[in-house]
C-alpha cells in the first residue's frame, strides 16, 4: 500500500452526553443465574437481546455450508454448479460491503441490521421450500444466494455499531468474547448439527432453520435500545464518494491498522490454501480422512479456548498480542508442507485456531475503542473487503501451484507469508504503542494511548 503522502488527521469523533447506553435491570438477577450468567448479559437487557438474536443466527449459518453443498450435488451432481451456487453469494457480499459501511453509518444501524435479518430470512425459506418440494432449481437457489450475500455485505458492517450503541466501554472486551465464544462453539457443534439435519431431516429443514434464527433475531433487534452517535454532518449533504473517501482516510491514517489488514488478508488467503490442500496431504501422506477430521475438531476447540482467553488476559498491547498470535498459522502450513506427522499438525493447528480466538475479541473490542463512532461501520467494511478478498485468490492459485509444483510449494509460502505479514507488524510503531485506554476521552486521535500510561489496560 502507498503512501506517499502523510495521512489526513482523523476525524474526531462526536461526543455523546454521558450515559450508561443501555437500560438496567429493574431488579438484581437471582443468585443461580449469577452464577450460570455473565453478569453483562444479566444487567444489560439491549445487548442481551443482541446477543441471543446473534447466537441464534450463528447456530443457524453454522448448518448451512454442508447443508448447501448436499443440496446443489443432489441437484445436480456437479461440483461447477456448487461453485456457481458459491460465487453468485460472496461476489455479491465483497462488492456491496464497502456501499455496506456507509448505509450503516448514515442511517440508523439497529434498522439495517434488522431489514438484513428480514431478506435473510425470506432468502433462507425460499431455498428450504424448495428444496423441501423435490424439485429444486439452479438458478432458484443461485439467485437467493446472491440476495443473501448481499444482505449480508450491508449486515456485517453493522454488529460493531450495535455494540458499541448498547455496550459501555469497560464492558466491551467482554461483550465480544461472548461473540466469539458463540462463535466457536458453533464451529464445533454447526458441523454436528448439519450431519443430524441432513440425515434424518434433509437438507431443506436446515435451510428452514436458518431462516426461522434470522426471523428471530431480526424480532429481538426491533425492541432493543441502541445508542446513536451523532452526524457531523446531515446524510443528505455528504455524497456516496465523500462517506467512501472518509472511511478510507480513517483507515489509512492509523498505520497500527491498516498494517494489520493486510496481515488479517495474508491469514485469510493462507487459510484458503490449508483449506484446498490439507485435506489431500492428510489423507495421502498423514493417514487417512480421519486425521482431517480430528485436526477440524481439535481446531475448533482451539478457537474456542482462544476466545475464553481473550476475556480473562487483558493484554498490555492488545493489537500487538493478537498479530503474534496469528502469526501462529504459520505453524500448520509449514508442517503440512514438510508432512510432519499427524499428532505434531494436528497440535500446530489447534494452536492457530487459538491465537485466531484470541484475536477476534482483541481485535473488536481495539476497533471500537479507537474509531470514531460515526465512521465505525464504513472502517469494518474495509476490513472485510480487505480480509475476504485474499481467499478467493487462495481457492485458485492453490491448486494451481500445487499441480506445477507439488502441494509443498504453495505450503511453505503461505506459512511465511502469514509469519511476514502477521508477526511483522511489530515493527509498526503503531501496533507497538497501541493500548486501551480506561475513558474514551483518553484516547489520542490515533486510537492509542501513550505506552506510559498508568491507565491503559494491562495483563
Amino acid at each position: 500500500m502507498s503512501r506517499s503522502a502523510p495521512p489526513p488527521t482523523p476525524r474526531q469523533p462526536t461526543r455523546l452526553p454521558s450515559r450508561t447506553p443501555s437500560r438496567p435491570l429493574s431488579r438484581p438477577p437471582s443468585r443461580l443465574l449469577s452464577r450460570f450468567l455473565p453478569q453483562l448479559l444479566l444487567r444489560n437487557c439491549s445487548f442481551r437481546l443482541l446477543f441471543l438474536g446473534r447466537s441464534l443466527s450463528l447456530v443457524g449459518d453454522a448448518v448451512i455450508p454442508a447443508a448447501l453443498t448436499l443440496a446443489v450435488l443432489r441437484a445436480t451432481g456437479s461440483t461447477s454448479d456448487l461453485a456457481l451456487v458459491l460465487g453468485c453469494a460472496m461476489g455479491p457480499r465483497l462488492l456491496l460491503l464497502p456501499l455496506g459501511g456507509v448505509v450503516g453509518d448514515r442511517f440508523d444501524a439497529r434498522t439495517v441490521a434488522l431489514l438484513t435479518d428480514v431478506t435473510r430470512c425470506a432468502t433462507q425459506l425460499f431455498v428450504g421450500v424448495e428444496l423441501l418440494g423435490g424439485e429444486p432449481l439452479l438458478w432458484h437457489i443461485a439467485a437467493a444466494s446472491a440476495v443473501g450475500g448481499a444482505a449480508s455485505a450491508f449486515s456485517m458492517p453493522t454488529l460493531p455499531t450495535l455494540i458499541t450503541g448498547t455496550v459501555a466501554e469497560q464492558d466491551r472486551l467482554g461483550a465480544n468474547t461472548l461473540l466469539g465464544v458463540v462463535r466457536s462453539s458453533t464451529a464445533l457443534g454447526g458441523p454436528v448439527l448439519a450431519g443430524v439435519l441432513v440425515a434424518f431431516a434433509g437438507p431443506g429443514w436446515a435451510f428452514v432453520l436458518d431462516g426461522a434464527s434470522f426471523a428471530v433475531s431480526a424480532c429481538l433487534l426491533s425492541v432493543i435500545r441502541v445508542q446513536r452517535a451523532a452526524s457531523e454532518e446531515p446524510a443528505e449533504r455528504r455524497s456516496l464518494r465523500k462517506d467512501l473517501v472518509e472511511g478510507w482516510q480513517e483507515v489509512r491514517g492509523r498505520d497500527w491498522y491498516w498494517t494489520s489488514l493486510l496481515g488479517h488478508s495474508a491469514w485469510n488467503g493462507a487459510a484458503a490454501v490449508l483449506t484446498t490442500l490439507g485435506p489431500a496431504v492428510a489423507v495421502a501422506e498423514l493417514g487417512g480422512e480421519g486425521v482431517w477430521i480430528w485436526l477440524l475438531e481439535v481446531g475448533a476447540v482451539g478457537l474456542l479456548l482462544g476466545s475464553l482467553l481473550a476475556g480473562r488476559a487483558r493484554p498490555r498491547r492488545p493489537v500487538l498480542m493478537a498479530n503474534l498470535g496469528l502469526s501462529t498459522y504459520a505453524l500448520p502450513l509449514a508442517l503440512l508442507a514438510f508432512e510432519a506427522p499427524a499428532p505434531a499438525v494436528i497440535a500446530a493447528y489447534g494452536l492457530a485456531q487459538a491465537g485466531l480466538g484470541f484475536l477476534s475479541p482483541v481485535w473488536e473490542t481495539s476497533v471500537q475503542a479507537a474509531i470514531p463512532a460515526g465512521a465505525l461501520a464504513r472502517v469494518t467494511s474495509y476490513d472485510w473487503l480487505l480480509s475476504m478478498a485474499a481467499m478467493p485468490l487462495g481457492y485458485v492459485l492453490a491448486p494451481l501451484a500445487a499441480d506445477a509444483w507439488g502441494s509443498g510449494v504453495p505450503l511453505g509460502i503461505a506459512a511465511v507469508l502469514v509469519a511476514v505479514a502477521c508477526a511483522g507488524t511489530a515493527a509498526v510503531p503503531g501496533v507497538r504503542r497501541f493500548t486501551l485506554p480506561a475513558h474514551p476521552a483518553e484516547a489520542g486521535a490515533d486510537g492509542t494511548a501513550p505506552s506510559a500510561e498508568p491507565d491503559g489496560v494491562r495483563v
